[in-house]
Order: C-alpha cells, then sequence, then structure tokens
C-alpha cells in the first residue's frame, strides 16, 4: 500500500519548485498537497528536463500542440519558453501557420471519410518519391 506524502514531503517539494522556478506558481501551490508531490516531478522532468529533442523545439511543439487545443496557458508558457530558447520571431510566425496544418488536413479527410488504407498506401508512395528526390540531389 502506498502511503501519502507527508507535510515534510510537501515542503520540499515546494521548496524544489521554488529553486527551479525562481518561484512557485499558484496553480501549483493550489492543488492538495499529495498531488503537488506528485505533479512536481512529472512536471519538471517534461517540462524543464533536458532530453533528445533540444529545448526550443520541444517548446514549439508544445506551442503547436497548445495553438490547437486552444489553451492560452499553454500557449503564453511555450510561446515565451521558445523564445528564451532561442525561437526567432520568424520561427513563430512560421509555427502559427504549420500549427494549423495537422487539424486542417485532418478536417478535410474526415468529413470525406477518407479510407485510411489507400492514405497510407498513397503516403508511402509519396515519401518513396520524396526518397528518390533526395537521392538525385
Amino acid at each position: 500500500m502506498a502511503t501519502s506524502p507527508t507535510t515534510t514531503d510537501h515542503d520540499e517539494t515546494l521548496q524544489d519548485v521554488e529553486e527551479t522556478l525562481g518561484t512557485v506558481p499558484e496553480w501549483l501551490d493550489a492543488l492538495p498537497p499529495a498531488d503537488a508531490v506528485d505533479e512536481w516531478p512529472f512536471f519538471k522532468r517534461y517540462l524543464v528536463g533536458e532530453w533528445e529533442i533540444p529545448p526550443k523545439y520541444r517548446e514549439l511543439i508544445g506551442l503547436a500542440v497548445a495553438a490547437n487545443v486552444k489553451c492560452p496557458y499553454c500557449t503564453h508558457f511555450h510561446s515565451e519558453a521558445a523564445k528564451l530558447h532561442g525561437a526567432t520571431e520568424e520561427e513563430l510566425a512560421e509555427l502559427s501557420m504549420l500549427a494549423s496544418v495537422t487539424a486542417r488536413y485532418s478536417a478535410i479527410l474526415h468529413a470525406q471519410n477518407y479510407d485510411l488504407d489507400t492514405f497510407e498506401a498513397e503516403t508511402a508512395a509519396i515519401g518513396a518519391h520524396f526518397e528518390a528526390q533526395m537521392a538525385d540531389d
């Protein structure tokens, strides 16, 4: 049986949050103590940890997702984090167009009730064509 985090665990968690972020965001502090203790390691690992995907690209991905789920909080966070990691205004402008592509073509394909097997075969053919073109370069 799992044990509940103690007050000490919660205090240590908030101390780690402040050391990492320079502040304890009110939304995190408003969580029940046990949930804050459980949530912080996930947040820290995925939003400020090091991964194979460089931070700028990770934040641009987060911004594209945020735009599609239409979350102003996530849009603001990932936009500012992307800039912090070197994203340019030109990259952010391009991303705003790229973020719409998946939702746009998904809507078109779904509205047509397009056959998935046909789509996968066409995608493979397009990929083969691109590979042949790249080999010629």
